[in-house]
């Protein structure tokens, strides 16, 4: 069909380039608003035959100011929602003034616009029940009129470059999930691709990349959504697979919902990157909010984690005079007018972190965050997702269950809280015993450690679900016993321990579940102070255990260097039947930082020259619990093999 005429108003403008890092974050007040001063392009409209759905179809065409039919042009293919037709964006996003303001200030590629019906359907109108099953269906069907007729069309029309390299596409809502769909699933298309708010249309990660490494052509691919869009979910599935398969790309968080608001502040971004060179190596600096933390508290906003794992913390404390977060290093917060104090910090470590809120020099739990038995004391918890951390995610495997029970210590004389995972299929598989894994968590924490901060029962749901490791129970008691602090690792506080468990922690588990009673189907592991209560008990009863896990421990130097004399003495002594006893002896730390790895250098050391046979494992972060977390992971899978 035949291109109306088009009146182009101003002259040409030359844009500059610019690269992703020295554009802004956010649209600033008046960027959408008529400026009668400047250049303006046009915006006209276009029939074009459809054999896809047999009809011709109505798209609307912006060209730049200054438009020349001797230059030829990139392309940006951008979509409406399931409300809207080829006027949405026309109507209600005003791309015309937006871009117009940008050329203006020289921050744009020249590039042409077509905004069709992606609706592709023969009555295509926004009328009627919009949700029908054959409207619905006809956003699917656009993939086929987009590719094979339209882009044809405008290409043998319109002076536009043909390769991919200059052709873009984006899209809010249900044209957002359009355009993950059909950007991704045609990566030889476009190399240009942005999902403004994408629709549950958006196909699942797995369906829209199988392949993760092809995306990795793109110039640029754009995920963006309004921090109180109910739609989020689709768009973090999305970012989420990509960050795990190392796919750069901006995943952009901006405050608002699901409206034009949002989605003129992504076109203001997004049209400012494409076209021109980017810097891949900002990505995951671009955005201004990030999501809760998964430790937060139900509803709460704050803390948020942004993808480069900066955290951003909000309290409102109107009467305070100095608010802080303390993660180890003190980030001071800024009070606004209305009393909520803010602050970003710096990129945090994967994983799990403790933290405190300092209001006026008092340390306080943050009630926005749970809060976790740690450092003595119960503290806020911020858990900080990296692309590695898919082992102890929720997913959609057989669950086993996390039990609590109390448990009375004759060595106490006192009952004692224990917490249990049992495998999937324990209570349906009554005639089937287990395995038992007995793991202690580390000084200043309780029994709640392995199961809260640890994720135990994720950790075993995974492994066990994947083959990687045998179904078993895990026991995680309370290794606080006798004096607390540094005395809780000498002499008295072993051999209490050492009672604890072989007169009330084991027959306990061995009462209550259908647990294996041998040692070959018997396992001991702690961190910290409990690795070094397995360090005692593990190897004073080395025929009551059959594998030891050692996590960031080792006989603390010079205070407990009697202690350690006598153990080697005990090592000493009963060399080969430890060796031919203990199948698993593994010992991990973590890294240089990790506060116990000298002594557990010191240690390893001492087992070569006394010819005790273990196993060595590292994984970097130090004296934390994405570390043990790890240790674990790797530890189940070895038992009872």
């Amino acid at each position: 069909m035949k291109i109306t005429s088009l009146l182009i108003i101003g002259t040409f403008l030359t844009a500059v380039p610019v690269t992703a890092q020295n554009t802004q974050r956010q649209a600033p007040a008046g960027f959408d608003v008529a400026n009668a001063g400047i250049p303006h392009g046009k915006i006209d409209s276009i029939q074009y035959p459809s054999k896809t759905v047999g009809v011709s179809r109505k798209a609307l065409i912006y060209m730049p100011p200054g438009f020349k039919k001797g230059t030829k042009y990139p392309v940006l293919y951008l979509l409406h929602g399931i409300g809207g037709d080829e006027k949405e964006w026309y109507k209600n996003g005003t791309p015309q003034i937006i871009l117009d303001n940008l050329y203006a200030q020289g921050k744009l590629t020249p590039m042409i616009v077509v905004l069709p019906n992606g609706r592709a359907m023969k009555d295509d109108r926004a009328t009627g029940n919009i949700m029908a099953k054959d409207k619905v269906e006809a956003f699917a069907n656009f993939e086929k009129d987009l590719l094979n007729d339209l882009i044809p069309y405008v290409e043998k029309k319109l002076p536009v470059k043909k390769n991919r390299e200059n052709r873009a596409i984006a899209g809010l809502s249900m044209g957002g999930g359009q355009t993950l769909n059909f950007g991704l699933g045609n990566i030889d298309r476009f190399a240009w691709i942005g999902g403004f708010s994408s629709a549950p249309n958006t196909r699942e990660p797995q369906k829209l990349l199988p392949d993760p490494s092809k995306a990795k052509d793109l110039k640029l691919l754009w995920i963006s959504c309004g921090d109180a869009d109910g739609l989020m979910p689709f768009s973090k599935r999305t970012h989420d697979y990509l960050a795990q398969n190392k796919i750069p790309h901006i995943f952009y968080i901006e405050p608002g919902g699901h409206d034009f608001k949002v989605w003129k502040n992504d076109l203001y971004i997004f049209s400012q990157l494409i076209f021109k060179p980017v810097d891949k190596s900002t990505f995951s600096d671009f955005t201004v909010l990030g999501l809760p933390a998964e430790s937060n508290i139900r509803n709460a906003q704050y803390p948020q984690i942004m993808p480069n794992g900066k955290a951003i913390f909000r309290v409102k404390a109107p009467e305070a005079q100095k608010v802080q977060i303390d993660l180890g290093k003190k980030y001071d917060l800024t009070k606004d007018s209305d009393g909520i104090w803010k602050t970003t910090t710096d990129s945090l470590s994967e994983g799990f972190h403790y933290y405190s809120m300092v209001i006026d020099n008092v340390p306080v739990a943050d009630p926005s965050s749970k809060s976790f038995y740690g450092m003595g004391r119960y503290a806020s918890g911020i858990e900080v997702p990296f692309a590695g951390d898919g082992y102890y995610a929720i997913k959609d495997v057989p669950h086993g269950d996390l039990r609590i029970q109390n448990m009375f210590s004759k060595v106490t004389n006192s009952w004692r809280r224990v917490f249990i995972y049992t495998p999937p299929g324990y209570d349906k598989n009554t005639n089937e015993s287990y395995p038992v894994l007995y793991i202690l968590h580390g000084g200043g924490e309780d029994e709640s450690g392995w199961a809260m901060q640890g994720k135990t029962n994720l950790i075993m749901d995974n492994l066990i679900a994947e083959g990687k490791a045998k179904p078993m129970i895990v026991v995680m008691p309370d290794a606080n016993i006798g004096p607390a602090g540094f005395g809780s690792f000498g002499d008295r506080n072993l051999q209490l321990f050492d009672k604890e468990m072989k007169e009330s922690v084991i027959p306990f588990a061995e009462t209550n579940f259908r647990v294996k009673k041998d040692a070959a189907n018997r396992a001991l592991a702690g961190l910290s102070m409990g690795g070094i209560y397995t360090l005692h008990t593990g190897v004073q009863n080395y025929n009551l255990f059959s594998s030891l896990g050692v996590f960031s421990s080792g006989w603390i130097l010079p205070s407990l260097q009697e202690t350690a004399d006598r153990e080697y003495r005990f090592m000493t002594d009963n060399k080969s039947q430890i060796n031919s006893s203990i199948k698993n002896f593994w010992i991990s730390m973590g890294g240089k930082e990790d506060i116990a790895y000298k002594n557990g250098q010191v240690m390893m050391k001492k087992l070569d020259e006394l010819g005790i046979k273990y196993t060595y494992s590292e994984y970097p972060g130090g004296h934390t619990w994405p570390v043990w977390r790890n240790n674990l992971y790797n530890f189940a899978q070895l038992l009872f093999r």
